[in-house]
């Protein structure tokens, strides 16, 4: 390529990354290198720094535990898979320093009270449909689809005793066979496009428009309903003391990091930015 005289050409290099230090001990940039694949992220820089910061507070944790004399025992699970040393002390340090209550009844009641709608049991439809299949990717078989729904549900407002018929008919399902029947559905059991539709009708019900999902098109109709009931606090207390012990152990390992982090002498990463890494 030709370039006109005095015009440079700069290459754009991008910033190696800061060493990092934790009291003075470095963190080899090929072992942040190899931790990146644990932290996904918008950018290689991000994940560089999500990873230098979870190696940053792993050796806190462990020159913690050496600075305590814990000793490693290293621990097996199920499938037989065993501990490191290192990643023994991580566990053992925290398990001594990092001491957190139960939560009590009280603490429960009032979670369970602020969060009734969690604790509530799943509505259950049964429903019936007809499927117009389509590939999501090929506009016009798509069109064709949703134009023959169209007149499949027109044939329907005129005659809703034809269901079963039409859908023996036209259905791509293999529902087909017993009048597009689908049985008793739970949450997650279709589609998302099919579920919220259930949602919206009343019981007896055809759906006025095709519903559109990955599949092709759906008519739907709701056969039966069976709303969801409130749990009671008693079957629920087990979940919500589990859950509460988790968070405020969570918060209190942060807070442990953030002191240990406060001592030492950090270059290179901030600790502060997120400690998460730690808690999963």
């Amino acid at each position: 390529m030709n370039m006109s005289a005095g015009c440079t050409v700069k290459s754009i290099v991008a910033p190696k990354p800061n060493a990092v230090t934790i009291n003075s001990i470095e963190i080899p940039r090929a072992e942040i290198a190899r931790e990146t694949q644990n932290h996904p992220a918008k950018s290689p820089i991000e994940a560089w720094k999500a990873a230098a910061r979870a190696l940053a507070i792993r050796e806190l944790l462990l020159q913690e535990a050496r600075r305590l004399d814990i000793v490693a025992h290293p621990m097996s699970d199920d499938e037989g898979r065993r501990e490191t040393e290192e990643e023994a002390l991580v566990r053992l340090v925290i398990e001594r320093e990092v001491i957190t209550p139960k939560a009590g009844v009280e603490d429960c009641r009032r979670y369970y009270a602020q969060n009734l709608r969690r604790f509530r049991s799943p509505a259950i439809f049964e429903a019936s449909h007809i499927l117009l299949i389509a590939p999501s990717g090929d506009r016009k078989a798509r069109a064709a689809a949703r134009g023959q729904a169209d007149l499949v549900i027109a044939k329907l407002q005129a005659n809703p005793a034809a269901f079963a018929t039409l859908a023996r008919q036209y259905s791509a399902c293999p529902s087909r066979e017993v009048g597009g029947n689908l049985g008793q559905i739970g949450p997650g059991q279709t589609v998302p496009e099919f579920e919220q539709a259930l949602g919206t009708l009343a019981v007896g019900v055809i759906h006025g428009e095709p519903i559109e999902s990955r599949y092709g098109f759906h008519i739907v109709r709701l056969d039966r309903r069976e709303d969801g009931c409130q749990l009671p606090f008693e079957l629920v207390q087990p979940r919500i003391a589990a859950y509460l012990e988790v968070h405020v152990r969570r918060t209190a390992i942060r807070q442990y990091i953030g002191l240990l982090a406060g001592r030492a002498t950090v270059i290179g990463i901030d600790l502060n930015a997120s400690n998460s890494a730690l808690l999963q």
